[in-house]
């Protein structure tokens, strides 16, 4: 069966849509915006933003309700940035000021991911969990549910002002408004209690700075999501302007293969009686239309363009309706698209010549260069992986054999050593013992080295030892003010450490000190 005798292309549906950002029509700078009605796509694409939409929302929205029980000493929210008490726990995890490295760690991780993502398959990200285009596909929900689909939206925008478009107007930005709310609402339950807090919000009772963060940032939702929507990504987003340093001619991205598509045709059985070469294409603009960017793929790569393959579903329901293969606009990379384009072209002599990549029944020459997953897995690619998996197992190492028991020892400036009467000589230090586990405990002090020498601990009483036992409050510093004495012995300065353990734990911390003397240089 010859695949151009299937459905009637003149029966596809053409819709009027001019791509607000194509290359021909690109506007000055402070060009006054342009709408962008995308219309609603069908296909596998856009069941994967609908679950990657739910994913993530549902993560932000709900993780701060989650408890996590970590004993009576300790918060029971699983997620919990802390500022009062400058920690941050996450389940079993709890991080430090001092481990801040963590942090920095994770963003080296995001880094690398990012650059992944965009080698392989560009900007996947963008396309399917950015931030700002997850809440500007919830905005879109509500404005089709409100408003309708794009010829609808399109007939109200134009329309004047009536009750009518007033209500519908009202009740749009009154929920996108919600929205916001809920969105900085969410946030700021990742700083505090959050059944506690909400109680507090809505009594009046919170700080300020709860309310004036979301305040904050349901005026950014509502701007950046509902809107300035595509003028995001394309003047405000930075990660445009970056992404081609991460891509080669073996990145997938999203691709209309003009090769099989042009000549494009809206007649295509005329155009073939008269002998004319006639692509896949029937310019029906089906993939302009459902652009959330506003961009027609046919025009080629294109800054803009956020990879979330709407297009790509919305040409392969044409293809179908006409019995067509699919993949006119599909993920290609460079390399294939480029010999498959040589083929149609003979290299670049003439205009692609459906005959130079078709056989008689329609099907696609041999020569035709098809996607291969192996092409993936390329030495760009491997190195991004392994550095982005050798960062977190690092971190996951460390976390399983950091000590939770840390010790952190200031001498006495003034006087740096005191002679007693029996010609003894007196350092005195302050100690703070770091308990990190939301337990109490009791942990031993003791000195090693500096033979002879004893220290005292005001707070214990008057008695001199090498050892002593002090309670640490759980997650919290304890301070100690310690005395060391020994006999004089002629040493300038001696070194000594102060050690602490907890032998139930089997946790242990040192600090290198030193005992001034008069004889001391420094």
């Amino acid at each position: 069966m010859n695949l151009y005798t299937a459905p009637d292309p003149d029966s596809i549906e053409r819709l009027s849509v001019e791509p607000v950002n194509a290359r021909r029509n690109r506007q000055p700078l402070y060009a006054p915006r342009k709408k962008v009605f995308p219309k609603r796509a069908e296909g596998r694409f856009r069941r994967f933003k609908w679950i990657v939409m739910l994913v993530t929302l549902g993560i932000y929205y709900l993780a701060p309700w989650i408890r996590w029980d970590r004993g009576p000493y300790a918060p029971d929210q699983a997620i919990l940035i802390d500022l009062s008490s400058r920690r941050f726990f996450f389940f079993f995890i709890e991080i430090w000021p001092q481990e801040f490295y963590y942090v920095a760690g994770l963003l080296v991780m995001a880094g690398f991911g990012l650059f992944l993502v965009t080698s392989a398959v560009g900007r996947a990200w963008c396309g399917y969990a950015c931030p700002q285009t997850v809440w500007v596909d919830l905005f879109l929900v509500v404005e089709r549910a409100i408003e309708g689909d794009r010829n609808a939206r399109m007939k109200l925008d134009a329309a004047p002002m009536s009750f009518a478009k007033l209500r519908k107007r009202v009740v749009k930005h009154s929920i996108w408004l919600l929205i916001g709310v809920a969105t900085g609402g969410a946030w700021i339950f990742y700083f505090a209690d959050a059944p506690s807090l909400l109680v507090s919000l809505f009594t009046g009772r919170a700080p300020a700075a709860a309310y004036a963060t979301v305040a904050v940032l349901t005026a950014t939702t509502y701007v950046l999501g509902g809107l300035m929507r595509e003028q995001v990504c394309t003047y405000m987003c930075p990660w445009p302007r970056i992404q081609g340093a991460m891509l080669d001619e073996n990145s997938l991205v999203v691709t209309y293969h003009d090769w099989r598509g042009e000549q494009r045709s809206r007649h295509a059985k005329k155009a073939q009686a008269k002998g004319l070469p006639v692509g896949d294409c029937v310019d029906c603009n089906a993939c302009v239309a459902v652009c959330p960017m506003g961009i027609d793929i046919r025009d080629g790569q294109q800054m803009e363009c956020i990879t979330c393959a709407l297009c790509i579903d919305a040409c392969d329901g044409v293809m179908d309706k006409l019995g067509k293969p699919r993949g006119l606009i599909a993920y290609a990379t460079l390399s294939e698209y480029a010999s498959n384009m040589s083929l149609a072209t003979d290299e670049g002599r003439t205009a692609v010549q459906p005959s130079r990549v078709r056989n008689e029944d329609g099907s696609f020459v041999p020569a035709i260069r098809h996607f291969n997953w192996r092409i993936v897995f390329r030495p760009r690619i491997v190195f991004y992986a392994v550095a982005w998996a050798s960062v977190g197992v690092a971190m996951l190492v460390h976390l399983a054999f950091r000590e939770r028991l840390e010790l952190n020892v200031v001498h006495d400036r003034n006087p740096q050593y005191v002679l007693e009467s029996d010609g003894s000589l007196r350092n005195g230090y302050t100690l703070r013992i770091l308990n990190m586990v939301p337990t109490p405990r009791d942990v031993n002090i003791s000195l090693v080295g500096l033979e002879g020498a004893t220290m005292r601990i005001p707070e214990f009483g008057k008695e001199d030892a090498r050892r002593f036992t002090v309670h640490a409050e759980p997650d919290a510093a304890t301070t100690l003010k310690v005395f060391v004495t020994r006999k004089p012995t002629g040493a300038a300065i001696s070194e000594f450490l102060f050690v602490i353990e907890d032998t139930d734990r089997a946790d242990r911390a040192t600090y290198r000190a030193a005992f001034n003397a008069p004889g001391d240089t420094k």
